[in-house]
Order: structure tokens, then sequence, then C-alpha cells
């Protein structure tokens, strides 16, 4: 999964550059509960709702909570701050 890709196409408005994968990674881990980190993942991947709901073992509603939730948490100024590297 490209992070640096998923990310540009979910936040609004970003100031600066992205950091690198790796580090993206670590700060979407620490900024995201378990569940939104493995639905957020899987969706960016283009896993089928069927195939998340095995991995997840939540039903369809769940799923989709549980992304919309990340989303809206890559808007909030406090993350944003640590996904971009002011290099």
């Amino acid at each position: 999964m490209n992070f640096t890709e998923s990310l540009l196409k979910h936040i609004d408005k970003l100031v600066g550059t992205l950091r690198p994968e790796d580090e993206l990674q670590e700060v979407l881990k620490r900024k995201f509960t378990k569940k939104e980190y493995k639905v957020f993942v899987a969706f960016e991947d283009g896993k089928s709702l069927d195939e998340i709901k095995a991995l997840t073992k939540e039903d369809e509603e769940k799923i989709n909570e549980h992304y919309k939730v990340a989303k809206k948490k890559l808007n909030q100024e406090k993350i944003k701050k640590e996904l971009v590297s002011f290099e």
C-alpha cells in the first residue's frame, strides 16, 4: 500500500510535504485504533468488503464506521502536523 497516495486522497488541506512511507505508517498506527488501521489499510489496498469482514470479524456497518472515523481523523490538525515533515 502506498500511504502517501492514500493520505493525499483523503486529506483536504495539507500544508507541507508528507513524511517518508515508514514514518507515515508509524504515525497512523499510533493515532488510529487497531481496527481503524486494519480497515483503512484494507480499503486502500483495494480489498472487498467480504475480505475485510473476514479480516476484522465485524459487520458491514461497523467496518464503514471505522473507515469513516479514520478518514475524519486524517483531517484533524494535530494529526496532520505529525504526518508532515517541515524540512
